[in-house]
């Protein structure tokens, strides 16, 4: 521990003009990294003119110049708005049980980093500020940045609870490869169509030795991607869904449908001939320069996995989408607390962060100078660390960020064209009410996640689990939010 707090004696010295650091403390979790906990409301306002705001979100470990590059970032906005920022970082192992912990203990925030797996259970819970009004009447220019579409895909009940992240805000899920592979194995990547083709590149792969594995994996993330043709109705919970392109918008039991029962399988084999590393159920961190992996993604972002990873090249190919579903477009939200004294000051800083491009390129980059470098005054940067810890999605539009040096500089263009090709799940739009439903959420929710781990990395036999897990599921009370979704649908597409 005398490590931990050598770190934040130094961060508290150096934003020691923006937070009292009396209250706050390192904590290393068990992967290594590091968070630190909230400081009291009391002492994250320095004077009353100049207000601090929690704002919540998740990244990796921070490194020792955080505190430099959140120090920049709050004598520009400071002088800009008025407004300062505590940015807290959950580590992405410890983010879903962090931001649970904070919500329903009423831990204090201004602003919080949520998305569709979250989202609705926080309004549920009355975490979330309603901002339908103080949006369009405090922060106009914010409104009008972002497209109708893409706010109609974030209301719940008719309002307003977060302001989305507009960027590739279709789903276009892609494969990626390190192209040493591709070359040293006459991968041919055009021929790689479903789940199934993936079996040749991967067994060849499989050559560079008993403890290479070609498809790693952490448990949180299992194979990116894998429910991607269901639609999950904004609940954050795959095994009830439609199926993306069911006119009839029938809702399933996913884990029993054909299709995901033969993934599935295919994925316990790859597991049981070692292709899938035996750890993924336990994993929690990736391994950097993986030499394969699946994303969600956009052109030109292979650029930046490359720095992060120091990887020379990798190959990256589109395979599902675009699509536009209620969840992608709630895929990454920031939501105000509905405690928070400072909600209008929190929309503004929002608002700076959507419309103005020196904030946007801190926060997505770090410290100028250390971390990135300008190539082309605020366009084009160029990257000098990889140690940056915050992800550029979680935080504001990408249409004011500067392209990493390297992408294509029309980079951004080509994310917009992905959106207005994207095709449309036939239950866009709705989101699934479940103020009457907590319960049963809640219960199959904890069933799913004793299992969860296991079955989206292929360590355990699907034909033995799903049963007992649908069963398990169905004790739990999902026949009841099958049935009431079916309802909600059937009344909302009326």
């Amino acid at each position: 521990m005398k490590k931990s707090w050598k770190f934040i004696s130094t961060l508290c010295a150096l934003t020691l003009m923006v937070t009292a650091c009396s209250g706050s403390k390192t904590a290393t979790t068990t992967d290594g990294s590091t968070t630190t906990t909230d400081t009291p409301k009391e002492a994250t306002t320095t004077s009353k003119d100049i207000p601090t705001l929690v704002w919540w979100t998740i990244g990796g470990q921070v490194p020792n110049n955080f505190g430099k590059a959140v120090d920049a970032m709050n004598a520009y906005t400071a002088e800009k708005i008025g407004v300062k920022i505590d940015i807290k970082v959950a580590s992405w192992g410890e983010w879903d049980t962090k931001i649970n912990t904070i919500v329903n203990t009423g831990e204090p925030f201004d602003i919080m980093f949520t998305n569709s797996g979250k989202y609705s259970k926080q309004v549920a819970m009355g975490a979330l500020a309603d901002i339908s009004d103080l949006v369009q009447s405090e922060t106009p220019d914010l409104y009008k940045t972002i497209p109708e579409k893409v706010w109609e895909g974030t209301k719940i009940d008719g309002k307003y609870y977060s302001v989305p992240t507009y960027k590739d805000s279709a789903l276009t899920q892609y494969w990626v490869f390190d192209d040493k592979y591709v070359q040293k194995y006459n991968i041919d990547i055009n021929s790689i169509k479903t789940l199934q083709d993936l079996d040749k590149p991967l067994h060849a792969m499989k050559a560079e030795g008993k403890n290479f594995y070609p498809m790693p994996m952490t448990q949180g993330d299992g194979l990116s991607g894998f429910f991607n043709e269901y639609d999950d109705l904004t609940l954050g919970f795959p095994p009830v869904g439609v199926k993306a392109d069911d006119t009839s918008r029938t809702v399933v039991s996913v884990l029993e449908q054909p299709d995901i029962l033969n993934n599935l399988k295919l994925l316990h084999g790859w597991y049981k001939e070692g292709l899938i590393n035996p750890d993924a159920p336990t994993k929690t961190e990736k391994d950097k320069g993986q030499p394969f992996f699946s994303a969600q993604a956009f052109p030109g972002a292979e650029v930046s996995w490359q720095i992060n990873d120091a990887v020379q090249k990798y190959t990256m190919f589109q395979h599902f989408g675009p699509i536009y579903t209620t969840s992608t477009i709630q895929g990454s939200l920031n939501a105000i607390s509905a405690n928070s004294k400072y909600k209008k000051e929190a929309l503004k800083y929002l608002e700076l962060v959507n419309t103005d491009p020196k904030l946007r390129n801190m926060l997505a980059f770090g410290e100028l100078g250390v971390d990135y470098k300008n190539v082309d005054g605020e366009k084009v940067i160029e990257r000098t660390s990889d140690t940056w810890p915050l992800a550029a999605y979680t935080q504001g539009t990408f249409f004011n960020l500067a392209v990493t040096k390297g992408a294509p500089e029309d980079q951004w263009e080509q994310v917009k064209k992905l959106n207005d090709a994207a095709t449309s799940s036939t239950t866009l739009g709705f989101a699934l009410d479940i103020a009457s439903l907590q319960t049963e959420v809640a219960n199959c929710q904890a069933v799913w996640d004793k299992y969860k781990y296991e079955v989206i990395t292929g360590a355990s036999d699907p034909e033995k689990m799903v049963p007992k897990i649908v069963a398990e599921l169905k004790s739990a009370g999902m026949d009841t939010i099958m049935k009431a979704a079916q309802e909600q649908i059937n009344n909302y597409f009326k």
